[in-house]
């Protein structure tokens, strides 16, 4: 088994993924030498070559760093977004080097700590970071390893200690069976990644086989209603963890949190969405596995800031809303217009989406289209292909044909600001896992500046 002692640099190819990042920056921290490819220069990479990580953007073994060619040395992790065909992939497979996937190094980098681990097709990234933010403010000592930018830590990493740890259970690839945690949650299990798994039962398998990953002794928290085995949590329905008595304050949740030993009253929570108030659930009833005391957790669930583009507010004022999310699935786009109705009533929305993947776009058109017709007012991007070849009669001209919005069109995203300034919304809600987030601050300096 690799010994992560033994490793004297690290080089990562895909370093600018979000999981990959977080690796990255922990490694950096035990001050090893890092570098890695991407294939696209962002905001995330910019940041990590500020620290001192050496970053290049070709598929070129000319371009690594002399000093991580030494086989012996250098330990290569990957993401399973690279194809195989990667030439630098190729040259250390090769070439005798050790390489392992990122799931793969997340695993033993845990495994010595009290794990927690966040499961689940939606959840999996403000779960975990609710979570992070609980322990940290309740002094656990802790490791995070997210999926998002904290608003809180304004980073993807956190390390506060190494008695914990905190990470995302990744169900693509089957990566989650990588890890032993001590204390797991299954927030969702709606079919997701079909180009992966073949069906929702081959999906349903496999989260069975997460929760038998989990050490003797350990616990499963279960979003009540999944057919799966363990402490449940939910609202207003009889859960081991409960919400109850839910009130709205000036767009913040005011709530009662019922426990297996007690009930805190007055609860406060503002990041919309009673998905949202899921997450922080089951974040509270995880870290009350390390110890914490109840009514300090319940302090530092009000003190949340959020993740970027998980319901993220660019703009709020009583006039114009606009907010940003990674929604990309059926099930993420209803909970967004869900959160956007029940905390802005009667507001003319315009929602902005970009098809994350041509297989998704494919196995879940119908389910797309049923979703995003809630909206009135729509906009759709081309599909962001990420590792995937276009294929035939898929694109988002079929999945608007499906669509029965009254007010739909199909535009390129040069036209996306022109277009949002025509339709003059009073609430814009951008959405997606594709590059629609790069442009969100473009949008909000115009939209700023033409108020």
């Amino acid at each position: 088994m690799l010994d992560l002692k033994n490793i004297h640099s690290v080089y990562f190819i895909g370093i600018g993924g979000i999981g990959m990042s977080a690796l990255a920056r922990y490694f950096r921290f035990l001050d090893i030498p890092v570098a890695g490819y991407d294939k696209t220069e962002t905001p995330l990479t910019r940041e990590l070559a500020s620290t001192g990580i050496l970053i290049h953007y070709q598929d070129d073994m000319d371009l690594v760093p002399a000093s991580f060619l030494d086989p012996k040395n250098t330990l290569i992790v990957y993401t399973p977004a690279v194809a195989i065909s990667h030439s630098e992939y190729q040259y250390f497979t090769n070439h005798g080097f050790v390489i392992k996937k990122r799931s793969e190094v997340l695993g033993l980098i845990t495994k010595d700590s009290f794990c927690f681990a966040v499961a689940g097709t939606h959840g999996k990234t403000t779960t975990s970071c609710i979570l992070a933010h609980l322990l940290k403010e309740t002094g656990t000592p802790l490791t995070a390893f997210l999926g998002g930018i904290s608003e809180d830590f304004n980073s993807n990493f956190l390390l506060e200690g190494t008695d914990f740890s905190v990470v995302e259970a990744d169900e693509f690839d089957r990566s989650f069976l990588h890890l032993s945690p001590n204390v797991a949650c299954v927030t969702s299990m709606d079919a997701d990644h079909l180009d992966i798994y073949g069906s929702a039962q081959e999906l349903t398998a496999s989260f069975v086989a997460f929760t038998k990953r989990i050490k003797p002794g350990g616990k499963l928290f279960v979003r009540k209603g999944l057919p799966l085995e363990g402490i449940t949590y939910g609202i207003e329905d009889g859960s081991d963890f409960c919400i109850r008595n839910i009130k709205i304050e000036q767009g913040t949740y005011v709530f009662d949190l019922v426990t297996p030993d007690t009930v805190l009253s007055g609860v406060r929570f503002y990041k919309p969405g009673r998905h949202n108030l899921l997450n922080g659930l089951v974040a509270f009833a995880m870290a009350l596995e390390a110890g914490c005391p109840p009514h300090r957790l319940a302090e530092a669930l009000a003190t949340f800031k959020g993740v970027q583009r998980r319901f993220s507010y660019q703009i709020k004022t009583p006039e114009f809303v606009f907010i940003d999310d990674y929604a990309h699935h059926p099930t993420e786009i209803d909970a967004v217009f869900d959160a956007i109705t029940e905390m802005h009533p009667n507001k003319k929305i315009l929602a902005v989406f970009q098809p994350h993947l041509f297989t998704r776009t494919r196995d879940f058109v119908d389910d797309f289209a049923k979703s995003l017709s809630r909206f009135s007012n729509v906009l759709l991007l081309d599909i962001y292909p990420a590792r995937e070849i276009p294929i035939q009669g898929v694109d988002s001209q079929w999945l608007l044909g499906k669509m029965t919005s009254p007010n739909k069109k199909t535009i390129k995203k040069e036209q996306l600001i022109t277009e949002i300034m025509g339709h003059s919304p009073e609430v814009l809600v951008t959405m997606g896992a594709g590059d629609i987030g790069l442009a969100v601050e473009n949008i909000k300096n115009t939209l700023v500046y033409a108020n």
